[in-house]
């Protein structure tokens, strides 16, 4: 007996999206496939939500921050409820700064953005936040205080611990959700 009929067409064109927009790029520091990340990212959100707009959303939500698509771009393939979710996923830099001197200008907002978003958005950024805490805490485990020096963040592993306790909380209506509990847990695990 084989799985059961499922549309999984607008899934399906988005991860194709997004692998073509990914292709040939690394996960920084890992030596594998920018991919694997996004469709991490695409998995947690499927323990959230069915939703395959929000599936599609999580496929593609480093598209326009980390590739040259444009958000209309993703709006003319997807539609507009997808576009704004890649779109509230999106860091962009700031102009005459290094990504450096930028760091905490960009997270600030970035934190104050989520925790105004709407729930959907939240889902979406869940996968996203939860597939980036796994891979810290992995490597934090391999290879301890020297992962700070592979980012770009000024003040290393302090940086990091504002900004991800900042991202728990901004989640927090997410707090029933098997998600959120191990984003919890690894958290404590790499920043006590």
């Amino acid at each position: 007996m084989g799985n059961a009929y499922l549309n999984t067409e607008l899934v399906d064109k988005a991860i194709k999206f997004a692998v073509d927009a990914h292709a040939n790029t690394e996960r920084r520091g890992k030596g594998f496939p920018y991919v694997i990340h996004v469709l991490e990212a695409m998995e947690i959100v499927a323990t959230i939500t069915k939703d395959p707009e929000l599936l599609a959303a999580a496929a593609l939500h480093d598209t326009v921050e980390d590739t040259d698509v444009t958000v209309d771009q993703v709006r003319a393939e997807f539609g507009e409820r997808i576009a704004k979710l890649v779109d509230a996923e999106t860091t962009g830099m700031v102009d005459g700064l290094t990504e450096t001197e930028s760091w905490r200008m960009r997270r600030e907002s970035s934190l104050k953005r989520l925790a105004a978003s709407s729930r959907d958005a939240k889902i979406v950024a869940m996968g996203d936040k939860l597939s980036n805490m796994r891979a810290i805490a992995h490597d934090y485990r391999q290879i301890r205080e020297e992962l700070w020096n592979r980012f770009h963040a000024p003040n290393g592993k302090l940086d990091y611990a504002w900004y991800y306790q900042g991202l728990g909380d901004a989640l927090k209506d997410l707090a029933n959700t098997d998600a959120h509990c191990e984003y919890c847990e690894l958290f404590r695990k790499v920043f006590g």
